[in-house]
């Protein structure tokens, strides 16, 4: 039986490799091109703006002129803006590491598998921060209160003076405190996760070896687990730089205590929106990108480094 093949030239030819190539290379971008819109819409070009902004100052004579880095190197001279960022890296200093090692020893208590009412405890310990920020602070800010609040209930009910949790002296202690119950349950889920998927092989290892459980913890479990402390530690560096909402909820409370520029996005806030300045305050807003990237950087890079 002699089997019939269509003509050559009616065959379909075989794309050649290049054609091949470039209509991958387009489906790929096809994919890829939803998510390089939405990061260029809502991330690029916002930071492209606020550098625009800050190029610019709206003068009485000849309105929005050009300035350069005037702006910048007056934001570099602004006593209030050096003030704010002390207070922020004070703030880090003392409460991202208090709030960090709490969540490591909920982490490790939780992990240990001794802890009766495990499950119960995590939920409970995360609680917090599902709660909303703003409903977190008008609640600890009434708490706070010595006139209507806990701390005078205290104070009536035992004829004590406790001292005012609103004052000036007090208020970072005060705004350090609700932000470390806001999250100590997420950076807490953070290590417990990271412990949850260490080899029991090592366990088993070190069970032979007779090692105890602080053995076992500082051996085993931290240098695992040591990937999640850098970035619970890169989340809580960013977020400390970023301080806002605590400081401008509990402002009409504590107005004496916490002014307009109290940190450096609470300043820049009042700089724009009751200054008036948005072109200073777009200045003061990339200075503070620029800083917090550095230190988180560098933060990353000696977290991850072999051999530290």
């Amino acid at each position: 039986m002699t089997t019939l093949h269509p003509p050559a030239a009616s065959r379909p030819r075989p794309a050649p490799p290049k054609a091949r190539r470039d209509r991958r290379s387009w489906t790929g971008w096809g994919f890829l091109g939803p998510f390089v819109a939405v990061f260029a819409l809502v991330f690029l070009a916002p930071i492209a703006y606020a550098i625009y902004l800050s190029l610019f100052r709206e003068q009485l004579i000849g309105g929005n002129t050009f300035v350069g880095l005037d702006n910048y190197q007056q934001a570099l001279q602004d006593d209030r803006f050096w003030a704010a960022l002390g207070r922020v890296s004070l703030f880090l200093v003392v409460q991202v590491p208090v709030m960090l090692c709490l969540a490591l020893l909920v982490a490790l208590a939780l992990d240990s598998g001794r802890l009766y009412g495990r499950d119960f405890f995590r939920v409970s310990i995360f609680l917090p921060y599902a709660v909303p920020a703003v409903v977190a602070t008008l609640m600890w800010s009434f708490m706070y209160g010595t006139r209507y609040g806990l701390v005078g209930d205290i104070n009536d009910a035992l004829g004590v003076s406790l001292p005012d949790p609103l004052s000036a002296d007090l208020m970072l202690a005060s705004i350090g405190n609700i932000v470390t119950w806001e999250f100590i349950g997420y950076n807490m889920l953070i290590f417990y996760s990271a412990l949850r998927v260490i080899p029991n092989s090592l366990y088993e290892a070190a069970q032979i070896d007779g090692a105890g459980q602080f053995r076992v913890i500082t051996a085993i479990k931290l240098p695992a687990i040591r990937g999640a402390l850098v970035i619970a530690t890169i989340f809580s560096i960013i977020g400390s730089f970023q301080l806002f909402n605590e400081p401008s909820i509990m402002r009409p409370l504590a107005r004496n205590a916490i002014t307009t520029d109290y940190t450096p996005n609470f300043y820049t806030y009042s700089l724009s929106f009751n200054g008036q300045q948005q072109n200073y305050s777009a200045a003061v807003a990339i200075i503070m990108g620029l800083i917090t990237m550095v230190i988180a950087y560098v933060v990353q890079l000696r977290g991850t480094r072999k051999g530290v």
